[in-house]
């Protein structure tokens, strides 16, 4: 078995790892998700899932990557040589993580044409002299822009080819210095971007919106929501983190490692709520549209328009967008990328091949569902909302459980504990907390809020 790649420094191990969580979850699904859930109720919501259960079950993936070494099915044979069919479970998030990838392929594609668009002042050109038509025709260009039949295809293609550049360069070279970069400026972007958005007439309303509760808000649905988004936006369950972790360094601390980037993702999430809310508020774009992908692609460019020189404004958010979407599908590639490399026993350019090619269909057709093929639906959804529904709120969860079952129940006793210990060099005083949320609380509680809708 060829020799697992590593992280070359702290720094990069980090940056990778924070761009992993800190992707289009936050950036695109955050905001959208908070709209649609009643607010400072389901931020509220969010984050008692991200302390409570995404902290701990990180923690549990970074400590099966770096004891296993291997991509995220071969860790469990590896830890449990005489329980292999455990790996089912990490194939499970292996085919999580690629399926999403598949359609986040699509939404990069749709970020990289916006800022094309942005750049070039396409997305502003011949804007009626009256602001308050400006919805209709942002509605009309991102249709033209999303649901064409080419014009998505040809982004999208574009994101996949630049996946596998990065890809094919490995761990160091590629995902790390990528990450380097990466990194440093979405936290700039979004520095600046709350700054102004906070500075506008009228954004405490929106602070108010997205920081004070309202609970009766909450429901079965809010709940799920919660743990899907707390999940998707920390790369929970998808072979990720497994993945990352075994190209960790034997001296990193896990569990300072998964608190830094649990609440790096935090932040991010908390900053897009300042940028957007306030935003949308100060300018009284407050109808019930103002969901899903129509806040980001329709709702902020008319925001652009109201705040002068908006092909400025909107060039670096959708830079920030697109940074964050290309974190995210480097990411979840590499999962498929490491398991792929260890069944077949084969060098990374062929496994990056064998990956990333089938893309060149399966994320334009995913990109035609929401086009000229939205009228084929499974279970009511086009292709694309189907596997976002499935992915997000289901097989990511129940991954969770299967992941939170293994490491507390069928590993060996001794094993947590050296990996969160160093081997007994460091000390790990959560240790109990976490292998008590990891065997009993994270199991039940995501079991009860999945079947919630239906008690």
């Amino acid at each position: 078995m060829a020799t697992t790649p590593k992280f070359a420094s702290k720094i990069g191990l980090i940056a990778a790892t924070v761009g992993s969580a800190v992707g289009l979850g936050n950036v695109w699904r955050f905001p959208a998700e908070t709209q649609a859930n009643g607010g400072a109720a389901f931020l509220l919501l969010y984050i008692g899932c991200i302390f409570l259960l995404g902290i701990p079950v990180m923690t549990a993936e970074f400590a099966l990557g770096r004891g296993g070494e291997s991509d995220a099915a071969g860790v469990y044979a590896r830890v449990t040589p005489r329980r292999r069919h455990w790996r089912l479970a990490g194939g499970f998030s292996v085919l999580a993580s690629y399926l999403i990838l598949s359609f986040y392929m699509v939404v990069s594609g749709w970020t990289l044409e916006y800022l094309l668009r942005s750049v070039t002042g396409e997305l502003y050109s011949s804007l009626p002299a009256d602001l308050g038509a400006d919805e209709a025709v942002f509605a009309s260009r991102m249709s033209a822009y999303i649901a064409s039949a080419w014009s998505p295809i040809v982004f999208t293609v574009i994101m996949v080819i630049a996946n596998l550049g990065i890809l094919l360069l490995g761990v160091q070279k590629g995902i790390e210095k990528m990450s380097n970069i990466a990194m440093p400026l979405l936290f700039l972007l979004l520095l600046g971007f709350v700054g102004v958005a906070l500075s506008l007439p009228g954004a405490a309303e929106g602070v108010s919106f997205f920081l004070r509760p309202d609970f009766s808000a909450i429901t079965g649905r809010t709940l799920i929501n919660a743990l899907g988004q707390a999940f998707f936006s920390l790369s929970l369950a998808m072979g990720i983190l497994v993945t990352y972790a075994s190209y960790y360094p034997p001296q990193t601390r896990l569990t300072r490692t998964a608190v830094t980037v649990a609440l790096l993702d935090l932040l991010v999430a908390i900053m897009m709520g300042l940028i957007i809310f306030p935003a949308v508020m100060s300018f009284g774009l407050t109808d019930s549209s103002l969901e899903g992908s129509t806040l980001v692609f329709v709702t902020l460019p008319e925001i652009f328009v109201r705040m002068g020189a908006p092909s400025l404004w909107s060039s670096l958010f959708f830079l920030l967008l697109t940074v964050a979407a290309f974190t995210s599908t480097i990411s979840l590639a590499e999962v498929s990328v490491a398991f792929v490399g260890q069944r077949l026993k084969c060098r990374r350019r062929t496994a990056c091949l064998i990956v990333v090619l089938p893309l060149l269909v399966l994320s334009p057709v995913c990109s035609l569902s929401v086009g000229p093929w939205s009228g084929y639906t499974i279970c009511g959804m086009t292709i694309f909302d189907f596997l976002d529904n499935v992915t997000t709120n289901y097989m990511l969860p129940i991954g969770g459980i299967l992941l939170c079952i293994y490491m507390g129940w069928v590993a060996p006793r001794d094993f947590f504990r050296r990996q969160l210990t160093n081997d007994g060099t460091i000390r790990a005083a959560v240790l109990p907390a976490i292998l008590f949320i990891v065997r009993y609380v994270a199991p039940l509680l995501i079991a009860v809020i999945l079947l919630s809708p239906y008690l």
